[in-house]
Formats: C-alpha cells, structure tokens, sequence
C-alpha cells in the first residue's frame, strides 16, 4: 500500500509497514481495529492531523437509485 508521488507519500500511516489511503468515513477505521483501544488510538492520530469528514457523505447513502439519510 506503499507509493510515492513527485508530490510525496500519501495517506495515514499507522506503522511503518500500514498505510490508509483515502478514507471516506471514520468508519472504515473500525473495521481495521481488532480493540476498543486501537479504535481510539487511530481516531485520535486522525484528529491530531486535523482529518476532515465530509458531512454529506456522512449523513446520506444513495441505493438502487434512493436516497436514504441516516438519522443517527
């Protein structure tokens, strides 16, 4: 998962083996956390590099041509 652009290397690097490259939600780290523990250390390391959500990704899915919103 390892590359470089003219620009630099890209992404958010956990260890120096793991890099994640263009997250659309915070969910996504999750899914690559085995602990409640690595959940927050990751969550934490994405707020100290002032990591944006994008809020309408967030609030709505669109599916088979639906828009649903999510409510939660």
């Amino acid at each position: 998962m390892n590359f470089s652009t003219p620009e630099g290397k890209h992404g958010i690097w956990w260890t120096a083996q793991n890099q994640l490259e263009y997250l659309d939600s915070l969910d996504e780290l999750a899914f690559l956390s085995r602990t409640h523990e690595q959940i927050q250390m990751k969550t934490a390391s994405v707020a100290a590099v002032n990591f944006n959500i994008h809020k309408d990704k967030r609030s709505s899915s669109n599916t088979n041509g639906e828009l649903q919103l999510n409510l939660t």
